[in-house]
């Protein structure tokens, strides 16, 4: 059964209340969720070394555990503990809807393998160059610097970086819309391109302000440890603190597709109501 999604536009500042309410979310269930996404990133990361059909497989897992993690939030926001679960929930409801999800996961894997192969194909030399360099233990500066400025690799990093930020917007909602929406794979992705369209303010104070948070955080973190004593620990430390916002944000996709599209957050969220009720314009 479908239920009845209608596209609406939302305040700019909401951008920063889905962070807010994937942090509530994330409070709620910190361990349930930390695991999910521990498990998602691993199961990823192990499709993508399969010979031949790896890296294919690897990149169509990426609307999957987008919309996973849409489902295991709004399992909390019921009270109910997600388990793995969310994983495969998008394929059970009906064969239409199955065959949906599988094509925007393998045409998604197929433009972004493309994308990819493209920027390589651009800067793959001047890429390894460029590691080798930086990996050395004293690295020459001049050979370093005259590395990384080199216009192959600022021209990769634009196709790659740009290319998979481009391919992004049509498939952001498109699942949801599938799973939610019944809507078929063109119209979900027609859908979710005009939504972050018309809420373009909102999704860029979002980006915004998680570029922001990241370089704080991150910086104040590493700035504790080094008045510490602990420097050469930070990298280290950083991984859970980075595991962390990335649930957070993972569970503010489902707030930003609540609001996009109307669709009614459970009774049970922890929520301010009316500017920060999730849904509300």
């Amino acid at each position: 059964m479908s239920m009845v999604l209608h596209l609406q536009q939302v305040p700019a500042r909401n951008g920063n209340l889905w962070i807010r309410h994937g942090w509530r979310v994330f409070r709620r269930q910190p361990l349930a969720l930390l695991g999910l996404f521990a498990f998602g990133f691993l199961a990823g990361g192990l499709l993508s070394m399969l010979p031949v059909v790896g890296p294919v497989l690897g990149m169509a897992s990426v609307p999957v555990f987008s919309l996973g993690f849409m489902l295991a939030t709004h399992q909390v926001l019921q009270g109910a503990q997600p388990s793995v679960q969310v994983f495969l929930e998008p394929f059970k409801l009906t064969p239409a809807r199955r065959n949906t999800q599988l094509q925007l996961c393998f045409s998604f894997a197929l433009l972004a393998v493309l994308i990819l192969l493209g920027a390589e194909r651009i800067d793959g030399e001047q890429q390894r160059l460029a590691l080798e360099l930086m990996t050395q233990p004293k690295p020459d500066p001049e050979a370093l610097a005259q590395a990384l400025t080199d216009p192959r690799l600022i021209w990769g990093a634009v196709v790659r970086f740009g290319g998979l930020g481009l391919l992004a917007v049509p498939w952001w909602q498109a699942p949801a819309l599938v799973h939610w929406g019944g809507q078929g794979a063109m119209h979900a992705l027609f859908s979710s391109t005009l939504a972050l369209w018309r809420n373009k303010g909102a999704f860029a104070l979002n980006g915004i302000s998680w570029m922001l948070l990241t370089m704080a955080l991150s910086s104040a973190f590493s700035l504790v440890l080094g008045l510490l004593g602990l420097g050469p620990l930070a990298m280290y430390a950083l991984i859970p603190l980075g595991m962390m916002g990335a649930v957070v944000f993972y569970a503010g996709l489902y707030f930003s597709f609540v609001d996009c599209f109307a669709f009614g957050a459970p009774k049970a969220a922890d929520a301010p109501q009316r500017d920060d009720e999730p849904g509300s314009a």
